[in-house]
């Protein structure tokens, strides 16, 4: 395997360990902040304290066309003061705002976004850019997949944009059906949707492939490596057995070595067909059966059998002294704790323990702290300390190392809403907050103690048109989050 592009990032860039808060005056190039997905950001000032001044930037006005469910992108030029924010949206539209004033710098729109009228099923009106975008700080470019149609057909386009003016680079965009039948993978567009967060390792970019909500048509679940330099050699894999989609907003994590992914139920397996599944795969995704790179719960069939799958939410790696571990939540409520260096095939388990009494479909955030790591997830009836299931809200904690990991409720919150946390503090642990927008429930953005759960602040107005799994971008100590047509900026000052 070659990682050197990965090593050569994390020298010029700072890329962390699995766990650190990314400062949040720096480029933010991918879903929730790192390859890791844990979401955890420096925000020098703001203390629990100053939390409670939180409230929308007055200054800040920023409209872009189109619904938005991808997590807006911040990109600092070199030598420059000021950043910019990148939002990517149904319309097949791509803007980049000042990220002082919204203004718009520049503003794409990369073909016609297909209607809902055209899809077997889905319930997503139009459909466009659904998926967040990577940014690839080196080279100047975001890479993103886009459903676009052409003389009334449904086609999923990948681009790579110049960073400085949104025009399309050289050799994209690329074609996605074209790229996997010659891959020899069977791929029809209109059957298969691009949900998940994009991600970059080794030179290719990674682009994670699940269906249409419904549940209709012969899809697969489909990971597909595009090289970021012409004429883009590509790399798939895909799940032996029908469906098998690769949901989770997060899509695919990373630990700077492999990648991580998490698949949903197949279709008439009868016997393990790839879903239900935990992946780890090195950049080349050469499809393995060794039980040491795949998890599935014992219970796998019977998951299949009631859509109760793990592919709602993206594997997140930790670390823990002695230990490299990986966590996965499953539609089932259950969260299951694996050693990220061998996943265990079947039943391979390091702990389980039930984690809700409701579906877990998000993107989970995650820091170290005191001696362990919390882990932050929203369910409608999340798992409380008390054994009580009675959370909207709730962290999980991961306690001990490499002989005795396990996983224990920490604590647990009330929310409204279908937003995906994430956490600030103030320097390496101090200060955790965890602030959250209750999508689709009271669409307020919410801050509570990361170590306890207390509530800190409320926004006492609704932010308007949020869609269901809605996260925050931190940057140039603002918090920006995006609602159909608006991306909002608020700030403790």
């Amino acid at each position: 395997m070659r990682f050197g592009l990965w090593l050569l990032l994390a020298l010029l860039f700072g890329a962390r360990s699995a766990l650190a808060a990314v400062a949040a005056d720096t480029t933010i190039p991918t879903y929730h902040a790192e390859p890791d997905r844990s979401g955890a950001y420096v925000v020098p000032g703001l203390t629990w304290q100053a939390a409670i001044r939180m409230h929308r930037d007055p200054a800040f006005d920023a409209t872009v066309e189109g619904h938005i469910y991808a997590q807006p992108l911040f990109w600092r030029p070199s030598g420059e003061a000021r950043g910019l924010i990148i939002a990517a949206t149904e319309s097949d539209v791509v803007t980049a705002l000042d990220a002082e004033t919204g203004r718009t710098v520049w503003h794409v729109t990369l073909g016609s976004p297909v209607p809902r009228s055209a899809m077997p099923c889905g319930n997503i009106n139009p459909l466009g850019i659904t998926g967040t975008p990577v940014i690839d700080p080196v080279a100047g470019a975001i890479y993103l997949d886009a459903m676009v149609s052409r003389g009334g057909t449904p086609q999923h386009l990948v681009f790579g944009l110049r960073l400085t003016d949104g025009t399309v680079l050289p050799g994209w965009p690329v074609d996605v059906q074209q790229v996997l039948q010659a891959q020899g993978i069977t791929f029809t567009p209109r059957e298969q949707n691009q949900r998940s967060a994009l991600a970059l390792l080794d030179g290719r970019v990674f682009i994670a492939f699940s269906g249409n909500f419904g549940d209709c048509g012969r899809y697969r679940g489909i990971v597909l490596g595009v090289a970021t330099n012409p004429p883009h050699p590509a790399v798939a894999w895909a799940t032996t057995a029908l469906k098998g989609g690769i949901w989770g907003p997060a899509g695919i994590s990373s630990d700077s070595r492999a990648l991580f992914f998490a698949t949903g139920n197949t279709e008439g397996a009868q016997q393990w067909g790839d879903g239900e599944g935990v992946f780890r795969l090195g950049p080349d995704l050469s499809h393995t059966t060794n039980p040491r790179d795949f998890f599935a719960p014992t219970n796998w069939k019977a998951l299949d059998e009631s859509d109760a799958d793990l592919g709602g939410v993206a594997p997140m790696p930790i670390d823990v002294p002695g230990a490299h571990l990986l966590l996965a939540l499953g539609k089932d409520g259950d969260a299951y704790l694996l050693n990220r260096d061998n996943l265990g095939g079947i039943g391979g388990q390091l702990a389980m323990r039930r984690a809700a009494g409701s579906a877990i479909i998000t993107a989970p955030a995650a820091l170290s702290l005191q001696g362990r790591v919390l882990v932050v997830y929203p369910a409608r009836r999340a798992a409380c300390p008390d054994g009580s299931d009675r959370g909207g809200l709730a962290a999980i904690a991961v306690t001990g190392g490499a002989e005795r990991a396990g996983l224990e409720p920490a604590w647990c919150v009330p929310l409204d809403g279908r937003g995906a946390p994430i956490i600030t503090v103030t320097g390496t642990s101090e200060n955790p907050i965890v602030w959250i927008a209750g999508a689709e429930g009271d669409d307020r953005l919410h801050a509570f103690r990361g170590d306890t759960g207390q509530p800190l602040w409320t926004s006492p107005d609704t932010i308007t048109a949020l869609r269901h799994f809605a996260t925050i971008l931190v940057a140039e100590g603002r918090l920006y989050i995006a609602g159909d047509g608006r991306v909002y900026a608020f700030t403790a000052r």
